[in-house]
Formats: C-alpha cells, structure tokens, sequence
C-alpha cells in the first residue's frame, strides 16, 4: 500500500527537476524487497555507533506515526534491526525505514510488506550499549539530513527534500506530473529528436 502522505502522489523521478543530485541519496541503499510501495513522510533522524543498535531500537517507540526513520548505522558489519524491531515500527504507523546499513530478518519484513531500504542484510545484530539524541542532523547515504526533512523513497531512488523547500518542490514535481501525462508518446518524441538534433548541430 502506497503511502498517504502527499509527496507519494508523484515519483522521485518527479522531483529531480527540483532538487540537486546531492539531495538523493547513494543508490546502493536501496529496496529490500520486490514490489516495495512508494513511502513519503518526514525524517526522524537516528545516529548509531558502528556495531550498536540501541537508539534505533529507541526510535520505534519516539518516532510519530507517518513519519520515516532514516538511519546512519556507522558501518554495515551487523544487523541493527530484524523482523520485531520493524513490525513494532509498522504497528506504530512508521511509514518506513532508509537505513546506511544492514539488517535481517528479511522474509519476516517481506512477508509484513514494511518498507525498509537498505545496503543489504546479515545474520549478526549489533550490541546495545551507546546512547546519542535522537533527530538531529545526520549524513545517510552520502546525504545530509535534518528532522523533517521530507524523505520520497520507491524504486527509482530516494530523495530527501529540506523542510524549507518542500512546496517548491511539490509544485514542481506536480507541475511536471501534469505535463508528462498530458504529452503523448509522439509528441514527446518530436520534441524529443528536434532537441537532440539541434544540440548535435551545436556541439559538432
């Protein structure tokens, strides 16, 4: 099931227009599972120390519902979360998880269809034993995140757009929505092969 918050009506594809390449996040984090729906939601930012998991396991039960928890693990040398950790997550109305990390447990999440986006899964959990605030600012996946940032995740990528310029990109990722959908496929390509041909021209 898609997500219901508003920026899940458009692809991240969408939102290229309005963002910089530096706002999508490296491309190896990525879904977990075939047929993952689109989530949107705001970040609830966590903060791990290479090989513990203790403050996402925290963030299940400080995040508010509809939003996205999007986690810097530290390394990717264990599991900071398996198939209880996301179905709490997901009885609690968490939109999803964005993870520069691993976890395991993935036919569990598969099979509860929880969105988790990640580097990939192993067998061995971290330990619990480091604490750090929670929701400020980190680095996922190359990016820099803030709380509230509006994170857009599906199976083109995943783009983190900052709080201050969600409606501009909102309008644009509409904007270019509309238009797609109002321009035929041999309209496109007319367009297309005259852009094409004029740059060839250009840069010959």
């Amino acid at each position: 099931m898609q997500s219901k918050h508003p920026f899940a009506a458009y692809a991240t594809t969408e939102y290229a227009d309005a963002l910089p390449r530096e706002q999508f996040i490296d491309y190896h984090i990525k879904p977990l599972w075939s047929g993952i729906p689109r989530i949107a939601g705001p970040a609830f930012t966590v903060q791990l120390s290479a090989g513990d998991n203790l403050m996402l396991h925290a963030a299940i039960y400080e995040a508010p519902a509809g939003s996205i928890l999007v986690v810097d693990a530290g390394d990717d040398s264990h599991a900071v979360a398996g198939g209880n950790v996301c179905a709490i997550a997901q009885k609690r109305g968490i939109a999803g998880m964005i993870i520069d990390g691993v976890i395991r447990d993935l036919s569990e999440i598969r099979e509860a269809k929880f969105p988790v986006y990640a580097r990939g899964h192993v067998a061995k959990p971290g330990v619990k034993e480091n604490i750090a605030p929670l929701n400020q600012s980190i680095i996922c996946g190359e990016v820099k995140v803030n709380a509230n940032d509006i994170v857009v995740a599906d199976e083109e990528g995943i783009a983190i757009i900052p709080y201050e310029q969600q409606e501009e990109a909102f309008s644009l990722a509409k904007k270019r929505t509309e238009l797609d959908q109002a321009t035929s496929l041999e309209e496109w390509e007319k367009a297309h092969h005259a852009k094409i041909i004029s740059l060839l021209k250009r840069l010959s």
